[in-house]
């Protein structure tokens, strides 16, 4: 298991992704509970997203945001983009990124450009592949992030240079 990231020390912008009403048929008639997605990230490499479910729809999205700052993953990046091609799968959720030059932005569906803003990707491009679940798409695209490895991480653990690698 990787280090815990301490979310109190680092400055995270929150974005709701998604919210929905769901309701519960009992004797006394309808029970309506809420249920938030929410991600947070701080826009220099680090990226969490959490659900959270209440009675209320800003106590569910204040859930979220906790269980978002206890997720929290590292990203490697490479400047802008990302190092390499990945597809993250969650489920029957599939995303492709793929990195592009400087100048592209940020070419993603809805649900993923909320994790690679707040990532602090500036320069991408996806591809929703499968399931359009908004919850399987955000966690598939955060295990894509998650597989991502840069130069140096790839060499360390070969036990090479990174020149070596490149030749």
């Amino acid at each position: 298991m990787a280090n815990r990231i301490d979310a109190a020390a680092l400055d995270l912008r929150e974005d709701v992704v998604y919210t929905k009403s769901v309701s519960k048929t009992v004797k006394g008639g309808r029970v309506r509970k809420f249920s938030a997605l929410v991600v947070v990230g701080d826009g220099q490499g680090k990226v969490g997203y959490g659900l959270g479910k209440a009675s209320e729809r800003p106590e569910a999205v204040r859930k979220g945001t906790e269980d978002a700052k206890k997720n929290m993953i590292e990203v490697s990046l490479k400047g802008t983009t990302i190092p390499h091609e990945v597809i993250g799968v969650y489920g029957a959720g599939r995303v492709l990124l793929k990195p592009a030059p400087k100048g592209t932005g940020v070419i993603a569906g809805g649900k993923v450009r909320a994790v690679l803003e707040a990532c602090g990707i500036t320069d991408i491009r996806t591809k929703c592949l499968g399931s359009n679940n908004p919850a399987n798409v955000v966690k598939a695209t955060v295990e894509g992030l998650r597989s991502l490895r840069s130069l140096q991480e790839v060499a360390e653990m070969r036990g090479k240079t990174p020149e070596e690698i490149l030749n």
